[in-house]
């Protein structure tokens, strides 16, 4: 991974095709009331879409083969999960009822950014691993230039460094990260500006497990394709060792 822990493919034309078959799918898939009403969030102004999209194992689609120039950074890849059907909607971030003032502030402010693969469990919402990615790969399905992903470019080794500092030799899994995590999250915010990338179909963006990452909102009164802005994600897991690792 490149020193930012964000790389930006530029159009592919083969991951153009996946990426056509897969928004056809997603646009079915997106028609479906019950998966809908269980996947909709903030004012219904975002659908998670965890596990949502029904590639095949191999990441193909409709026979489209997923392939692309991030392979050469993530190598082989036994199999694919079902890939994450992100789709933002105008006027997200919406609040949802349950949702507090800092919480929603720290949406609209910070993005919501975050560190994948660390659940928040329990009333005291602890942080422990529990998902540990290999990397994180976004595939757009939409062209569309709002609501795009937000970076911060070599958070990772912030965040990384926190993280291997609070596990030591214990147990990825076992240790809560809630303090390390916080606490670099705002060293991040104090040294390292955001980036905005607003990716078309046909690009990809590979990002290091490690690097803090969240969505802005939709501007008020801007227009975007019926179907949204969404993204396919990927992210294949791996031992929890290695998760830990800085590479």
């Amino acid at each position: 991974m490149v020193e930012d822990g964000v790389v930006v493919f530029e159009h592919d034309a083969g991951v153009a095709r996946w990426a056509g078959a897969a928004a056809e799918l997603a646009v079915r898939t997106l028609a479906d009331p019950a998966l809908r009403a269980a996947q909709m969030r903030h004012d219904d102004t975002w659908f998670v879409g965890v596990n949502a999209l029904a590639n095949a194992v191999d990441g193909s689609v409709a026979d489209v083969p997923l392939a692309g120039p991030w392979q050469p950074h993530v190598g082989p890849v036994p199999e694919w999960h079902p890939a994450q059907l992100s789709v933002v909607y105008p006027g997200f971030p919406g609040r949802d009822p349950q949702e507090t003032d800092a919480s929603f502030r720290y949406r609209t402010l910070r993005f919501a950014a975050h560190v994948d693969g660390l659940l928040a469990e329990g009333d005291a919402r602890r942080r422990y691993l529990r998902e540990p990615h290999a990397f994180i790969l976004g595939l757009p399905l939409s062209d569309t230039e709002q609501a795009p992903l937000v970076v911060w470019p070599g958070s990772h080794r912030v965040m990384g460094d926190a993280f291997r500092a609070a596990i030591a030799d214990q147990d990825p899994l076992q240790v809560d990260l809630t303090d390390a995590y916080h606490a670099a999250r705002r060293r991040v915010f104090d040294t390292i500006a955001p980036r905005r990338i607003a990716a078309r179909p046909g690009q990809s963006v590979l990002l290091h497990r490690h690097l803090l990452h969240g969505v802005a909102p939709w501007p008020q009164g801007a227009e975007g394709p019926p179907e949204g802005r969404m993204v396919a994600y990927f992210r294949p897991q791996f031992g929890a060792q290695d998760w830990l690792s800085a590479a």
